[in-house]
């Protein structure tokens, strides 16, 4: 739908996929937020240049985004979060994990864990998480730092979000105090 609104309106736009997610090269395990953060960032150095631009993020994305206002706070002219979910590593998942999958992560480097249905033979959806991963994610915050750009906030959340609370979306509204702010 972005891609077509920017289409129709002939506006840029690029879309990317993170390292080891989707069709992309690299394996999932080997990336961290730090590591997608820098991806985003060198793919608008190199697309972007020096235009301005609108962010989007969806959950994880949302992460990546508010990462992106160290490096082109000025460039910057909003942001829309879709089920935005930044800090869930730590605060989805670590938090979550039994004492055995803290004490397994730790002592194996990664443990797989299972979420959902997925369409292809209702089989549960397997994510391999690392430690590495984890402790990248805590280098990462994002929820306790103000931005105070003047732009337009949109955050998009379902309230029968079953993965995501949408207090997640709250929080991100609440680190932009001069935003104006919308919540869909």
């Amino acid at each position: 739908a972005f891609k077509r609104y920017a289409i129709k309106n002939k506006l840029g736009f690029l879309a990317i996929e993170y390292s080891g997610h989707g069709k992309s090269t690299g394996k999932f395990t080997k990336g961290n937020i730090t590591k997608w953060s820098n991806d985003a960032k060198n793919s608008i150095k190199k697309i972007v240049k020096r235009n301005k631009f609108i962010l989007v993020g969806s959950s994880m994305g949302a992460w990546i985004s508010l990462n992106q206002f160290k490096y082109f706070k000025k460039q910057i002219l909003g942001f829309v979060g879709i089920g935005s979910a930044p800090e869930f590593l730590e605060r989805l998942m670590w938090k979550k994990f039994t004492k055995k999958m803290k004490k397994e992560i730790k002592t194996k480097g990664i443990i797989t864990i299972s979420h959902g249905q997925s369409n292809f033979r209702n089989k549960l959806n397997e994510y391999p998480i690392t430690y590495q991963l984890i402790k990248d994610g805590r280098k990462n915050k994002v929820l306790s730092k103000k931005i105070r750009s003047k732009i337009k906030v949109t955050m998009v959340h379902g309230d029968k979000d079953e993965v995501v609370p949408i207090s997640f979306s709250r929080k991100v509204l609440a680190i932009f105090p001069n935003a104006q702010k919308k919540f869909v």
